[in-house]
């Protein structure tokens, strides 16, 4: 793990996202009629160019929660909290997108629930706002922090933390996956590596955890070629197993940054949330070199977002010559 995979995991969070926002409930026809090429504005939900939404705010909160060094949920809830209510870590101090799943667990929070309590736990409360947020967790399992974990205490800690806004075990074992996928990157393996080493090294793990019913639903993911599918085959909704495949078939049938986050984004449907998502893929991948300037250029608070990333590498990275920890 190096302080640029960390930096371009964290801006490319954003500029996926904020790709994204202006398209986001468009149809796949429309984008094929007019595709997103670099940042545009307004659209869907009127902002200018460069505006991330709920998907880099309530990452950048875990992000956050996360500096400390250890996993605090209550801590981790109350920042939600502060985005919800006070607009903390919003691109411009207001809160436009949120997912309706996220909106009931966080008034539950705002009530008093138990964190890892909030979140819903019936099977039509799947959708991506979970997911879109969990990757913080790769840095942290590879971190002086989290280093010491067996795979069946990472899974419990990413349930939780999914827990607090989406309780089923369908988004925890999503959830899962990508950090699992993304912490093999971290690893220093090619893509093409960490998607075969979590095939290899997920599936009879995760039957210990899940019910078989619920497995066969990643069978694309835990078992076939995803990167031979063609985009017909790839769904882009809200959904969090069609924004965990789309976030990886992006990443995976492309040879950089652009390439990669312009292919999830045209997507449409949730676009943000899989620009997002595979922006932040794309980042750790490529590191912060691979994102081209001009789509950095109009980016919301991409000092700040810097002034994190540094923040974070410190709390992540062994001091000693600021050797990168492996």
């Amino acid at each position: 793990m190096t302080p640029t995979q960390i930096q371009g995991f964290l801006l490319g969070t954003a500029v996926g996202d904020a790709m994204g926002v202006p398209v986001e409930f468009t149809t796949r026809k429309f984008l094929k009629e007019k595709p997103v090429s670099g940042m545009r504005g307004y659209g869907t939900h009127h902002q200018p160019p460069g505006t991330w939404s709920d998907d880099s705010a309530l990452t950048y909160q875990t992000t956050e929660s996360l500096i400390g060094g250890q996993i605090d949920y209550a801590g981790l809830a109350q920042r939600f909290l502060n985005w919800y209510l006070y607009a903390h870590w919003t691109a411009n101090g207001t809160v436009f997108d949120v997912g309706i799943a996220t909106r009931n667990a966080l008034d539950r929070l705002e009530q008093g629930v138990e964190p890892i309590l909030a979140g819903e736990t019936h099977e039509l409360c799947n959708g991506n706002g979970s997911l879109m947020r969990i990757l913080p967790l790769a840095f942290f399992f590879r971190s002086v922090h989290g280093a010491g974990f067996s795979q069946a205490e990472r899974f419990q800690l990413v349930r939780n933390v999914s827990s607090i806004t989406h309780g089923h075990i369908r988004s925890a074992i999503a959830c899962f996956i990508l950090v699992e996928f993304a912490g093999l990157l971290l690893d220093g393996l090619s893509k093409e590596a960490a998607f075969a080493g979590i095939q290899s090294g997920l599936p009879a793990f995760l039957e210990t955890q899940a019910p078989a019913d619920e497995l066969e639903l990643f069978h694309r993911i835990l078992a076939e070629d995803l990167a031979s599918f063609p985009e017909s085959d790839i769904y882009s909704s809200g959904y969090v197993l069609h924004s965990l495949e789309a976030s990886l078939w992006s990443l995976l049938t492309t040879s950089s940054f652009q390439e990669a986050l312009l292919r999830g984004v045209n997507l449409a449907g949730d676009a943000d949330t899989t620009g997002s998502v595979t922006g932040g893929l794309a980042g750790l991948y490529y590191g912060t070199d691979g994102i081209p300037a001009e789509w950095l250029a109009p980016l919301a608070r991409k000092e700040d977002i810097r002034q994190l990333s540094d923040r974070f590498t410190a709390s992540l990275l062994p001091p000693a010559n600021g050797a990168p920890f492996n």
